[in-house]
């Protein structure tokens, strides 16, 4: 079953932020656009560049009116450990939600059971709670915080544009399509 157009799942955690825990629900993410990323588990490979990445990108995302949430099902201790001894993940600013439990990540429909990890899936939120976007690869592939800004865009535009489509590699500003009779058969 598709998560995409349903309201996110209730949840309340802790999360480790600008030296900082938090408390992080599905609340805090409503309001606003939102991008949760599950990764696998702190002290690996890909995610710490995929983090980075994100961290290097957050002023961007930010100025779109989003906010970036990563997840694992590590602790937010887990996370403060991490934050304080890696370059990489120093550079974060946004909050990392701590799931040992697993609940947030079975919610979305990422929870590799067998392992008791995420996989590396990403939601894009309306400020609704609504999945509008999401992408799950696997453990090896890493994403790219670009083309994540890129989809953003897209589903904002959108949002915003009710009847407007956003073709494939539709970049802000380019031309949209708008489905009708007319379109059928000469794309």
């Amino acid at each position: 079953m598709s998560v995409i157009n349903t309201e996110i799942k209730p949840f309340k955690t802790q999360a480790y932020q600008n030296g900082k825990f938090i408390e992080v629900s599905d609340e805090t993410l409503k309001g606003k656009w939102s991008v949760v990323v599950f990764y696998p588990a702190d002290f690996t490979f890909v995610c710490p560049t995929e983090l980075e990445d994100l961290a290097e990108n957050h002023e961007e995302f930010k100025k779109l009116g989003v906010e970036i949430y990563s997840v694992s099902t590590d602790t937010h201790f887990s996370h403060k450990a991490w934050h304080d001894s890696s370059d990489a993940i120093g550079k974060i600013r946004y909050a990392m939600i701590g799931d040992p439990t697993g609940a947030i990540t079975r919610n979305f429909d990422v929870m590799r059971e067998d392992q008791g990890l995420a996989d590396r899936g990403t939601f894009i939120i309306d400020p609704a709670g609504v999945i509008q976007a999401v992408e799950i690869t696997a453990e090896g592939i890493g994403r790219d915080a670009k083309e994540l800004l890129r989809k953003v865009k897209a589903a904002q535009y959108v949002a915003a544009h009710p009847g407007e489509v956003c073709p494939a590699k539709w970049q802000e500003g380019a031309k949209t399509l708008t489905p009708s009779l007319d379109l059928v058969g000469k794309i």
